[in-house]
């Protein structure tokens, strides 16, 4: 099949590959309609490596991806030929320790879609099994479908905070996930979100949703704008979103006494945290790794409407402009939330 492929270090092909195809009894084979460029498949495009797993292969690039079923295993049920889907990327070992636990997430035997040696789905079609494929509402585009994973960081993010309502939250960093994370927060009962970013145009986006205030920090410190919206007493739930070392400076002053902080970004250099600091205000400390058992509940909230991801799609390419797609991804527009290819049937 025809596939966007990562060849090695800043180096994209559209060429044909032999790619598993396969049909278990408990998998659906899926015509792929709408895939996301999210940044990590941009950053093996760039860096050829994120941590450990490096790009040591072609690897077809691709995670966020929603499409409809041509075809089902002897042993599935709830789906058919037809359905309209998406899907969540990580495969887990069922065996495991971390899956009997339910955290399949950290599963270090996980095999997860565009991360090295596992291929993506920025291809036709592929084969996928059907427990972590998830039927499209009808009012739920395959636009929406394909965002629905970037939300359930958010949705985990979210989770993790153990919001109570009425909390109000801040978020560091206004990117495709600081932005899935302030509308989590709110759709889980925060009464607002403070979210800031030196980026005016990324602000200005997450600024067009109800409950989301905007801060830019290029001209007002973030821990001013939330003691000057909570009265001196810091935000209930810390967020950080950005990656950056820079935001750990003073992210223990901007949680009140008590509260959480949820690291989710992930920070190339390393980060100085003021334990002490941490430890007087006795916050609870968190950490997201992608997700589990969020992935329906993401997609729940989208088909209510209670979430609204349309406004994040900045641009759609044809397949044929995929590696333009990813050239465009990797100029980091500030204009851009996500960018989307469309694969032809």
């Amino acid at each position: 099949m025809r596939a966007l492929i990562v060849e090695r270090k800043g180096v994209l092909s559209l060429r044909d590959i032999n790619l598993p195809d396969t049909l278990g009894p408990h998998d659906v084979r899926i015509a792929i309609d709408t895939v996301g460029i999210c940044a990590s498949d941009v950053h093996y495009y760039t860096h050829g490596r994120i941590g450990s797993y490096v790009v040591n292969e072609p690897m077809v690039l691709g995670h966020e991806a929603a499409g409809t079923i041509t075809e089902i295993g002897t042993a599935v049920h709830g789906l058919a030929a037809g359905d309209r889907v998406c899907m969540e990327p990580g495969v887990p070992d069922a065996n495991s320790r971390a899956a009997k636990l339910g955290i399949y997430n950290v599963d270090p035997a996980v095999r997860f879609w565009a991360t090295p040696p596992v291929h993506g789905v920025l291809t036709a079609a592929v084969v996928h099994p059907a427990a972590y494929t998830y039927k499209l509402p009808d009012n739920v585009s395959f636009a929406e479908g394909a965002m629905i994973e970037p939300f359930a960081i958010g949705m985990q993010a979210a989770t993790r905070a153990r919001i109570v309502p009425g909390d109000v939250a801040a978020v560091i960093g206004a990117g495709t996930i600081g932005i899935m994370i302030a509308l989590a927060a709110l759709a889980g009962g925060c009464s607002r979100v403070l979210i800031a970013d030196f980026s005016a145009e990324k602000l200005a986006i997450a600024g067009q949703y109800p409950g989301i205030t905007p801060v830019n920090i290029a001209t007002e410190p973030f821990r001013a704008a939330i003691a000057r919206e909570t009265a001196g007493w810091g935000a209930d739930i810390v967020f950080e979103a950005s990656g950056s070392a820079k935001a750990y400076a003073d992210i223990i002053d901007l949680v009140r006494p008590g509260g959480a902080l949820v690291l989710v970004g992930l920070p190339v250099d390393t980060v100085t945290l003021a334990v002490p600091e941490a430890i007087a205000k006795e916050l609870r400390i968190e950490t997201v790794f992608r997700y589990a058992n969020v992935f329906d509940r993401a997609l729940a909230l989208v088909a209510s409407g209670k979430v609204d991801l349309k406004p994040l799609v900045s641009a759609t390419f044809p397949f044929e402009d995929a590696i333009a797609a990813f050239e465009r991804a990797a100029a980091g527009r500030p204009t851009d939330i996500k960018l989307q290819i469309r694969i032809p049937a």
